[in-house]
């Protein structure tokens, strides 16, 4: 039986993609996305998903690029001189590997953000992060704790097979990344697993992340195998407006051209593929 999890990532961060994953859900196969509490368009992204109970929502802890949810004195070590945090997630990763971050200062951030969305009357199913921190060591345990605390019991699980590419034609330094994210990953699930937190069996989506075409999205849902599987999209209903906002290069129209494809919709139906949020994942 193949199970499958389209999540859209970014959920609050702009109208725009606000929009996309409204039209994803009720025209397409986004069945997920995930909340990013320090998203400007927060407010509206809640009242959309308020409105529409059947779309999975999740926490999607950012602690690159905007801004924090706690006041800059007590999170100082994770913020740049502007008092965001770092635009660059590399910034963040060796900072962290260095020693520089203090660890209660991230779990206090990590927690604002938690409990933001927690107090939002969502019901949370899950959750990950901007740019995969929480499988970092250290980063994972942190996360897991505050799952405990609040009730969470689901974790994305961004391990992308080693040497699946789905045609998409990445460069060496991006499949290196993902293979250390994978990594990273799959200590990440042996964690989550001794804490009883379910992840699903695997995922898509990092080689082609922003840039999620018809055609590699295709190619995944021809390699999907049994069990359980996501795959993470960051759909958009207009590219110019966000590419004005975020130098990140994704083809956001592109993604969410995929997520409705009639293409896409019939071969899931035609291939039994059952379309669920992380909601209906267990960590049997």
């Amino acid at each position: 039986m193949k199970r499958l999890i389209v999540n859209a990532d970014d959920f609050g961060l702009h109208s725009e993609v606000n929009r996309a994953v409204l039209r994803g859900y009720r025209e397409g196969c986004i069945r997920s996305t995930s909340l990013m509490p320090t998203g400007a368009a927060v407010e509206e992204a809640c009242q959309i998903a308020r409105e529409n109970p059947g779309l999975g929502i999740g926490i999607h802890l950012t602690l690159v690029a905007e801004k924090p949810l706690l006041p800059r004195e007590r999170v100082s070590t994770l913020l740049g001189p502007d008092g965001r945090f770092h635009a660059d997630h590399m910034v963040f990763i060796r900072n962290y590997v260095q020693g520089k971050i203090d660890k209660a200062q991230l779990y206090a951030e990590c927690e604002a953000q938690i409990a933001g969305a927690m107090s939002l009357g969502l019901n949370i199913t899950h959750l990950d992060s901007h740019q995969h921190l929480h499988t970092l060591p250290g980063v994972t345990d942190i996360c897991l704790e505050l799952m405990k605390k609040y009730g969470i019991r689901r974790m994305r699980y961004p391990g992308e097979a080693f040497f699946f590419s789905g045609g998409y034609p990445a460069g060496a330094f991006r499949r290196v990344a993902k293979c250390g994210l994978t990594l990273c990953a799959m200590l990440a699930r042996k964690k989550a697993g001794s804490c009883h937190v379910a992840m699903p069996d695997s995922f898509f989506g990092m080689l082609a992340g922003g840039h999620m075409e018809e055609k590699y999205f295709m190619n995944i849902l021809r390699a999907l195998p049994e069990g359980t599987s996501e795959i993470m999209v960051h759909p958009g209903a207009d590219a110019g407006v966000l590419g004005s906002a975020y130098d990140w290069q994704y083809r956001w129209e592109d993604e969410l051209a995929s997520v409705t494809s009639r293409q896409v919709m019939d071969y899931i139906r035609k291939q039994d593929i059952s379309l669920i949020s992380f909601k209906e994942l267990t960590d049997e």
